[in-house]
C-alpha cells in the first residue's frame, strides 16, 4: 500500500511537473536553436530526472560497439511507459525518434517533439506514413540517428509483437546500419496499464550494428526479422 501511495501521490505528480517544466524550457530553447540539439540536451536532462523520481537505476551495456562518427537506426523492444525517458536519459548518442503522431498532441511533450525535429508517423494513413519515411531518411542524411520502436507501440504481452519493416526500409534507403537494442526490466518497474511504479534496476543492451547498404529494398521484411531475432536474444536472461 505504501508503494502504491508513493507512486500516485508523489512520483506521478512529480513526473507531470518535471515534464511541464522541461517541456517549457525545451520550447524556449527552440527559439534560439533550430537544429534541435539544445532541445535534445533538455530531453536528456528530463529523462534522467524522471529516472531519479522513479528511483530507477539503468546500466548501459555495449555502448563501445558504436562508432562515434556513424549515423544509425536504433531499434528496440517497447514494454513500458518508462522506456522513453530511459532512452533519452541513457542513450550514448544523440538521436531523433520516429513515433506515432498521437504523442505530438500531448501538451509540453508534443511541443518538444515538434520543435526538436522528431518525426511523427500516421500508420493508419498510408500516404502520410510514406511522407514520414521520407522525412526520416532526410534526418539521417542530415547526420541525425533515429530511434524507432518497430512494434508500432507498447505491447501489453510478455513477448514482442512482430517488428514492422519501416525501420529496415529507412535504413536501406539511407545506407546506414541498424543497431538492435533491448530494454530489460522496465516491464516490472511500470507494467502496462498501471500507475504503480516499482523502483528497481533496468538495462539497455546494445547489439552489434547490422549493415544495410548492400541490401535491396525487397529484403526489408527479411532484415527486420533478423534484427528482431537479435533483440530477442539480447533480452535474455531477464535482469535480476
Amino acid at each position: 500500500m505504501f508503494s502504491y501511495l508513493r507512486s500516485v501521490l508523489w512520483m506521478c505528480p512529480l513526473i507531470g511537473v518535471a515534464t511541464a517544466v522541461m517541456g517549457t524550457i525545451s520550447l524556449g530553447a527552440s527559439l534560439f536553436d533550430r537544429s534541435g540539439r539544445w532541445q535534445h540536451k533538455v530531453a536528456v536532462a528530463w529523462g534522467r530526472m524522471l529516472l531519479r523520481i522513479c528511483m530507477v537505476r539503468v546500466e548501459v551495456i555495449g555502448a563501445a560497439k558504436l562508432d562515434p562518427e556513424q549515423v544509425y537506426i536504433f531499434v528496440s523492444n517497447h514494454f513500458s511507459l518508462i522506456d522513453t525517458p530511459l532512452m533519452f536519459g541513457s542513450m550514448p548518442r544523440e538521436f531523433r525518434i520516429l513515433a506515432r503522431h498521437g504523442l505530438w498532441k500531448i501538451p509540453f511533450l508534443g511541443w518538444h517533439l515538434n520543435r526538436a525535429g522528431h518525426v511523427p508517423v500516421e500508420r493508419e494513413n498510408p500516404r502520410a506514413a510514406a511522407r514520414s519515411l521520407i522525412r526520416a531518411v532526410d534526418k539521417i542524411k542530415d547526420s541525425f540517428s533515429l530511434l524507432i520502436f518497430p512494434e508500432g507501440g507498447r505491447t501489453r504481452q510478455p513477448t514482442m509483437r512482430p517488428f514492422k519493416s519501416g525501420a529496415a526500409r529507412i535504413a536501406m534507403q539511407a545506407g546506414c546500419p541498424i543497431v538492435p537494442m533491448a530494454i530489460v526490466g522496465t516491464r516490472k518497474i511500470l507494467p502496462p496499464g498501471s500507475a504503480h511504479l516499482h523502483p528497481g534496476r533496468a538495462e539497455l543492451r546494445i547489439g552489434n550494428p547490422v549493415p544495410t547498404d548492400v541490401l535491396a529494398n525487397g529484403n526489408a521484411p527479411m532484415l527486420i526479422r533478423e534484427v528482431q531475432a537479435v533483440v530477442g536474444k539480447l533480452s535474455e536472461p531477464p535482469v535480476d
